[in-house]
């Protein structure tokens, strides 16, 4: 049961990877929202793995399904898509730079790992749906009503900045 544990482990690295690297090196926006969902899908599915079922689908539901809908909404409104084709000029230096940006923090997540031993309890506590579902509508309401505001201004944003380039 641990090989399969570990294979799907380093399946769904490989999505989040695959899609992060596909994310930030495609020139289109489009293709690389294709990347972000595909990370995004990918981090939902570690969610699973962890045996927190309810969490990967909160990431699917609100990342996946509202956050990423309104990142399209915005690009495909306002244009920016075409815009960034014309004004993208990548360097040998400006890869350099993008590479160590990435490489400085994974070298000290690296460091962490291998100097702190990894401690582990494979069996996670259960918590009910009923349990979850109180806290979720007692002290943790107001945050998933700010969610949700956050996402009409957003949304109201994109549409406003879209009428205003049209103009």
């Amino acid at each position: 049961m641990d090989t399969m544990a570990y294979i799907a482990f380093g399946f769904y690295t490989i999505i989040c990877l695959g899609g992060a690297l596909w994310a930030v090196t495609r020139r289109s926006l489009v293709r690389a929202f294709a990347g972000l969902v595909t990370s995004l899908l990918g981090v939902a599915g570690l969610y699973f793995l962890l045996a927190a079922p309810f969490i990967g689908l909160m990431q699917i539901l609100i990342y996946v399904g509202a956050v990423a809908v309104l990142i399209f909404f915005a690009i495909v409104i306002t244009g920016a898509s075409r815009e960034a084709q014309e004004r993208i000029t990548t360097t040998k230096k400006k890869r350099c730079l993008a590479v160590l940006a990435g490489l400085i923090p994974a070298s000290f997540l690296a460091m962490a790992i291998t100097k702190y031993s990894l401690v582990t309890n494979n069996t996670p506590p259960q918590v009910s749906m009923e349990d979850l579902g109180r806290a979720l509508l007692g002290p943790y309401g107001l945050v998933f009503e700010l969610i949700s505001v956050v996402l009409f201004a957003a949304m109201a944003g994109a549409v406003l900045l879209g009428f205003k380039r049209r103009q």
